[in-house]
């Protein structure tokens, strides 16, 4: 019995031609506070489609169909590759601590199962956080870590060639006993884009926005942050009018009103930036958008000119608001620039929150004490805190943690493991952030259950702006 919206499978009848067959497969079904759109999946299938006129490349989300469904579908459509995208290791919560890599497994065996003959290539960015050991955990054919598109592009033209080419930069695979991860150095700066139908339909109604990039990498050093693992140092800003033109296939063609641009940090480049603003206004289209940002570096003007090209939402990666701990953080910003910047986002009218990471690297309890005393210097705000600081492999916190025996050096990560500073009263932080008299949403409060109502009344964008005080 198959059960779901079966509208909403891809096709799998075939079209009576010997094109190669693709399946690409996003397994992410984490969904709170709502399910995000495998933006991945879609840059992969703009580049592919565009390059490999003879395979038949199809996309299968485990967010929108049960594992019983998806066996039918690998049944009967019989993939001759099969591309798994893994978005997340885990949560990021040290209070829920939730571990998605068993229901990874869940549909990599499956796949195994089912079709023994495919070739089975993972990537995506927990596998680019963890290449060998997710490797050796999911037995894959082929691994790619970092940026998919042009090195599966090349794996597969190799494998349909004769014989794949092991030299592709990004490529993991199995020689003997021995598990090789090839360095990349090279990345894309002109990408396409294009949306699935069926896709958009689903995440416009349950996560009420579309995601785009507008450039990838980061250059800073915040010693937990993955971003320079998985994106690398190097920052390549998108081609903006590539950028402009899915933004109006979005807003003129699928009625999308309400973009999350998902660059690590939007204020980067200012010069793209405002060269992006200027073009979207020019566009014609009256589309809101978010960004992650950071608060260094922000004037007036730039927020000014943002906000008229559509900006409502700014998510500020601010991690703390005390200045011995953002010095701890390796944070490029002050507490005089945070409060500064806070003020601009009120002067102009754009919503903005504050996430941060309590009880992190160098944190002490007069940091805390700091940081509850200057919340209360921003008006208008959602704060956002998670307790201790997970701890990933390729980052300064990981030599951190080893150096001062928080980690074995033997541990591989894949589980979630937090650094959690020495001689902190966790147990009060809840009621000493009640006290500030300022909105504080940690990462156990149930606030999906107010985000659904909303979305029931058809609200679309960022909602968190509801939760202020």
């Amino acid at each position: 019995m198959i059960s779901g919206n079966l509208n909403l499978i891809p096709s799998y009848e075939r079209p009576g031609m010997t094109s190669m067959r693709l399946l690409l497969v996003s397994a992410n079904r984490f969904a709170v506070p709502y399910p995000v759109y495998p933006l991945g999946i879609s840059y992969l299938l703009s580049y592919l489609q565009d390059r490999l006129k003879d395979f038949e490349i199809r996309v299968f989300d485990m967010n929108l169909h049960s594992v019983e469904e998806f066996t039918h579908y690998l049944k009967h459509y019989n993939p001759d590759f099969t591309g798994v995208s893994l978005r997340n290791v885990d949560d990021v919560s040290s209070y829920s601590q939730e571990f998605f890599l068993t229901g990874y497994k869940q549909i990599i065996d499956l796949i195994r199962q089912t079709l023994p003959e495919t070739i089975l290539i993972i990537g995506g960015p927990a596998f680019s956080i963890f290449p060998e050991e997710l490797f050796a955990y999911f037995h894959p054919d082929f691994g790619i870590y970092g940026e998919g598109e042009e090195s599966l592009h090349k794996l597969l033209t190799s494998i349909k060639d004769g014989a794949p080419d092991y030299s592709i930069e990004g490529l993991v695979y199995q020689n003997g006993n021995q598990t090789v991860v090839n360095p990349r150095n090279h990345y894309l700066c002109s990408l396409d884009l294009s949306f699935s139908g069926d896709l958009i339909q689903f995440y416009w109604k349950k996560s009420g926005m579309m995601n785009l990039q507008t450039k990838r990498g980061c250059p800073y050093e915040c010693i937990y942050c993955t971003y320079p693992v998985i994106e690398g140092r190097k920052v390549r800003t998108l081609d903006p009018d590539k950028i402009v033109e899915s933004l109006k296939d979005l807003y003129f063609n699928k009625q999308i009103n309400y973009i999350f641009f998902t660059d690590s940090v939007f204020n980067i480049n200012r010069k793209f930036n405002l060269d992006l603003a200027r073009k979207i206004l020019k566009s014609g289209i009256k589309i809101q958008w978010g960004a992650y940002f950071s608060p260094h570096n922000i004037t007036m003007e730039e927020l000014t000119l943002f906000e008229e090209s559509g900006l409502t939402h700014i998510e500020f990666g601010t991690e703390s608001l005390s200045d011995s701990t953002l010095k701890h953080y390796r944070k490029h910003f002050t507490v005089k620039e945070i409060v500064e910047v806070s003020d601009m986002c009120n002067e102009a009218g754009i919503y903005f929150a504050h996430f941060l990471i309590l009880g992190g690297y160098g944190e002490t309890e007069n940091s805390i004490t700091e940081g509850f005393e200057n919340s209360k210097r921003i008006m208008n705000s959602v704060f956002f805190p998670y307790v201790g600081m997970r701890i990933y492999p390729g980052t300064r916190l990981y030599e951190l943690a080893v150096s001062d025996g928080t980690i074995d050096p033997e541990d591989k990560l894949i589980e979630p493991a937090y650094y959690l500073a020495d001689h902190i009263d966790y147990g009060s932080l809840k009621e000493r952030a009640e006290k500030t008299g300022r909105r504080w949403v940690f990462t156990d409060e149930d606030v999906v259950t107010f985000m659904n109502r909303l979305r029931a009344r058809n609200r679309k964008g960022s909602l968190w702006h509801h939760l202020k005080k």
